[in-house]
Parts: C-alpha cells; sequence; structure tokens
C-alpha cells in the first residue's frame, strides 16, 4: 500500500486523471475506508471553503421577517462557527441570525466560546487556522494583542455554544427546528454504518424546506441518506464547493476522508458531489 501511494503521487496529473487509473484509486479508496480505523479530529481552518460560505450566506437571509436559526455541528474550535457569522454579516449587514455552536468535547468549546487565537497554533487543533485568510480578512476578522487574535464582538455576538453529541436522538427536541444545519468534517471520522445513523438523526433537526449542508462525509454514506430521504441536491456552486478544500483532496485516494474527485459520467453525480441538499417534506 505504501509503494502503490509513493507512485501515485508522482504520477502527472494528466495520469491521474485517466479513467483507467481513476478506476484504480476508486478500487483503493474502498479498501482503505473498509479497513482503516477512525478516530475523531479536531483540525480545521477558518474560511476552510469560500463558495459554500457564499452559498451560507445567500441562504441565510431573513426567513419571513425573523431572523435564520443556524446549527453548526462539529463546532471544533470555533473557526468554522465564526466564519459562518463573519461571511452571513459581512453580504447582510443587518442580518442577526440565532446560531447554535455544538461539539462533544468540551475542551474545544471551551476554546471556542473564547474566541482568542494565536499565530502558534495549539495543541487542541495542529493546522495552520489561519492560512487560507488574506491580510485585509485578518484585520476584519479579529482584534491582535501581541500574538493573541481575538475575534470581534460583531461576529461573536448571537452565537450559543453547547456541548451535545450529533448522535443523539434528542438533538432536535433540544435545538428545535433549524433552517440550515451545517454537519462537515466529522462523519468522515465514523464507521459507514454509525455516520449514516447519524446523518439521519442530525437531518430531523432541519426544518421542511430548510438546508442541510454535509461534506466530509464518505460519499456512499451520504448519496444512500440522500436518496432513501429524497432530499434535493442544491446545483448552486455544487462544483465549486466540492472543490472548495484543497486539503481533502490530497488525501485521496490514501485515506479514509479523501475526497473522491467529481465525476460526472455517473449517472448519480448531482446527488453524490452535492454538499448542500434541500429537504423538501414527500
Amino acid at each position: 500500500m505504501h509503494f502503490n501511494e509513493w507512485l501515485w503521487s508522482r504520477l502527472p496529473d494528466s495520469v491521474r486523471a485517466s479513467a483507467p487509473v481513476q478506476s484504480y484509486g476508486q478500487l483503493m479508496n474502498a479498501l482503505v475506508r473498509r479497513e482503516s480505523s477512525r478516530e475523531m479530529s479536531l483540525g480545521t481552518f477558518f474560511v476552510r471553503n469560500r463558495p459554500e460560505l457564499r452559498l451560507i450566506a445567500r441562504l441565510a437571509g431573513a426567513k419571513n421577517g425573523r431572523s435564520p436559526q443556524l446549527t453548526v455541528l462539529g463546532a471544533s474550535n470555533g473557526a468554522e462557527v465564526y466564519s459562518i457569522v463573519w461571511a452571513i454579516r459581512s453580504s447582510q449587514p443587518l442580518s442577526k441570525p440565532i446560531v447554535h455552536a455544538v461539539d462533544i468535547s468540551a475542551a474545544a468549546l471551551e476554546s471556542a466560546r473564547a474566541g482568542t487565537y494565536s499565530l502558534q497554533g495549539t495543541e487542541l487543533v495542529g493546522e495552520p487556522i489561519f492560512e487560507r485568510l488574506t491580510k485585509l480578512e485578518i484585520e476584519d476578522f479579529f482584534d491582535r494583542k501581541d500574538d493573541r487574535f481575538r475575534v470581534k464582538e460583531w461576529i461573536r455576538e448571537g452565537i450559543d455554544w453547547h456541548l451535545a453529541d450529533a448522535r443523539d436522538l434528542r438533538l432536535r427536541d433540544f435545538l428545535g427546528p433549524q433552517d440550515i444545519v451545517v454537519a462537515n468534517n466529522f462523519l468522515c471520522h465514523m464507521h459507514p454504518l454509525m455516520a449514516e445513523r447519524c446523518l439521519r438523526n442530525v437531518a430531523r433537526s432541519v426544518r421542511p424546506h430548510g438546508y442541510l449542508f454535509v461534506s466530509g462525509i464518505d460519499l456512499d454514506v451520504r448519496t444512500k441518506v440522500a436518496g432513501d430521504l429524497g432530499w434535493h441536491p442544491l446545483l448552486e456552486l455544487l462544483e465549486e464547493i466540492h472543490e472548495g478544500d484543497p486539503c481533502m483532496k490530497t488525501f485521496w485516494p490514501w485515506h479514509y476522508a479523501g475526497l473522491e474527485p467529481l465525476n460526472k459520467k455517473r449517472k448519480d453525480w448531482k446527488c453524490r458531489y452535492a454538499a448542500a441538499f434541500q429537504l423538501v417534506p414527500r
């Protein structure tokens, strides 16, 4: 397996994109997903997927005169939560979304709620979480004091932080119906059967005709659940969102969390590669 990975990394892009090599990659990735042990990760970045943030911001407009309700599951250290709120309020300055941020880790929530970060990173999240921000965005996002960066108050306000498990069947009763639920980059760390059960449970929290964002998941699991429950894939920015998180692409096909290249020759490609869905009652 290690030799195959070494060889794959040295193939020209044109060769890797060929149909036979992609089929081989699919086979290897299926084997990796079946055989790999999985563990939760708190790794994340600010402004991780720009096209996805644009779509969330557009969909989070006022709902019949009321503030939109959003839940972000797997909140980790808060980078994704703050990025979503920043994107919404930057494009809609008068918007006041009600945001619930949920994570299973008390340590992660404590860090997220504090909203203070360092360029040096932390033991909690090892990634360089600022690397996808421009200098101007950092100035817009944070108040800086020496090496410490604190998320500005206009971004922090209106966020409720909750210690909870996305697998808990009481989640919907606890949160209430949500206009948008974001469940990104944690379901891939569950074995497929558990991820499927969790995704079905998460979907229960979405208000009828509301929206679910779910990337960083085994695509077979997402496609199955979306088909079973009749979700409507959103085609707006579908390809851009699929390609919007470059680090996930580099994992494929040798890591269970690797992102399969988009293949429009599949009959189910719209459902398979969409990361955003509208949940319309049947």
